[in-house]
């Protein structure tokens, strides 16, 4: 398969085996007219599918009146959002709007360190999951793989294994600010937190005075079947961020605080550029009316349910995990490569991606149709069948 290399763009990705210069719904086009099903949304990011006519509508329409003012001045949309953002996580909270899920996630680590105060800053984190790139996101990410080149990394972060409550109990002393966690850990092969885990986490830390951080960057608006991950523990964070699904591919961000806590910041503690302009709100508030008027949530459970059981049936796969739309396909252990797998699955014409060796992600639109969740089993079993034994 050719591989594109564009001179201009610092080499930080591997050179891409497709140039898409289309997208509707959960189809994608190739500069030589090819159709590709989408079953990564842009990693879990186009949860509406691609140019969404509702969406694409509100970004024209706001795109005709204010791009952008800075956040000296007041834009009426901001305010909008966050108090929607707010009711769907629970309310009585307040949000920081950012341009992505790594400043989401940087503005929560610097809430918890103006919580914990001088000698009270470290956070803890889990091992395989995944928080961002810039340096402190890329210090609480508990993939050392990641850390190589970049060191020293901002001091301050421990890790512990996911889901072991025993390790996290032993870490959690009086220098702990926050427990930094996802509700799944998606890059780390898409694990779902074991059954009580969090509700656990949420105890331990009420009773030690931390916060309890919840990354919802990809798991967050939908795609687990609920709103939030977390809300499967019926647990409540004192910090919740996300991002990938809020604009429906405008890039926009969000950290949502508990008012006590949100209001430890003061003006000039944290900022950025382009946080809350209003052409990033509009495309966000056109998806949330979208996701609410059409009960996206409740479709992501029905129709991932749908896919898992259809996954079930193939027989290289041994293990399904997940929640609603995003899911991980375990491979036999003497099956082929993940990575081979989803080249293949590229070629016949279904977008999916491999995390390490063995797990093969889906993460289509949240309005997938049964027809097209039948389409892409039925390519990714071919590519299965296909693909050379590791």
């Amino acid at each position: 398969m050719t591989s594109f290399v564009d001179e201009g763009l610092m080499p930080t990705y591997a050179p891409a085996p497709v140039r898409f210069v289309r997208g509707e719904g959960s189809w994608l086009w190739d500069e030589d007219g090819k159709r590709y099903l989408d079953f990564l949304s842009g990693i879990a990011v186009t949860s509406l599918g691609h140019c969404h006519p509702r969406v694409t509508e509100a970004v024209r329409s706001q795109a005709g009146r204010l791009w952008h003012v800075s956040n000296l001045f007041h834009n009426e949309l901001a305010p909008r959002l966050a108090v929607r953002i707010d009711e769907l996580v629970g309310g009585g909270g307040k949000v920081f709007f950012s341009n992505s899920g790594a400043e989401a996630n940087e503005a929560a680590i610097k809430l918890a360190r103006r919580f914990g105060g001088h000698g009270r800053h470290r956070i803890i984190a889990a091992y395989n999951s995944f928080h961002g790139r810039t340096l402190a996101a890329l210090a609480a990410t508990g993939q050392p793989s990641k850390w190589e080149g970049f060191q020293p990394l901002p001091e301050g972060f421990v890790h512990v294994p996911y889901g072991d409550i025993s390790a996290l109990d032993a870490a959690l002393d009086g220098s702990v600010a926050a427990v930094m966690l996802e509700a799944i850990q998606g890059e780390g092969g898409v694990v779902v937190a074991p059954n009580g885990y969090l509700a656990e986490v949420a105890r331990l830390c009420q009773q030690r005075g931390a916060l309890v951080i919840l990354d919802e960057v990809q798991t967050g608006l939908g795609r687990t079947g609920r709103w939030f991950a977390f809300q499967y523990e019926r647990i409540r964070p004192d910090v919740v961020t996300m991002a990938k699904a809020l604009g429906n591919g405008m890039p926009i961000g969000a950290c949502w605080a508990r008012s006590e806590i949100a209001d430890l910041f003061v003006p000039g503690d944290h900022a950025t550029t382009y946080g809350g302009q209003p052409l990033a709100c509009s495309a966000a508030l056109a998806t949330l009316e979208v996701m609410q008027s059409q009960d996206v949530p409740r479709r992501a459970g029905q129709a991932g349910g749908a896919l898992a059981a259809a996954l079930g049936r193939l027989e290289t796969i041994r293990e399904v995990r997940g929640r609603g739309l995003l899911l991980g396909a375990v491979l036999q252990p003497d099956g082929p490569d993940a990575k081979e797998v989803a080249s293949r699955c590229l070629g016949m014409g279904l977008v999916v991606n491999a995390l390490g060796k063995d797990v093969i992600r889906l993460a289509p639109s949240l309005l997938v149709a049964p027809e097209e969740i039948e389409v892409g089993v039925g390519i990714l079993g071919a590519a299965l069948e296909a693909a050379p034994e590791g």
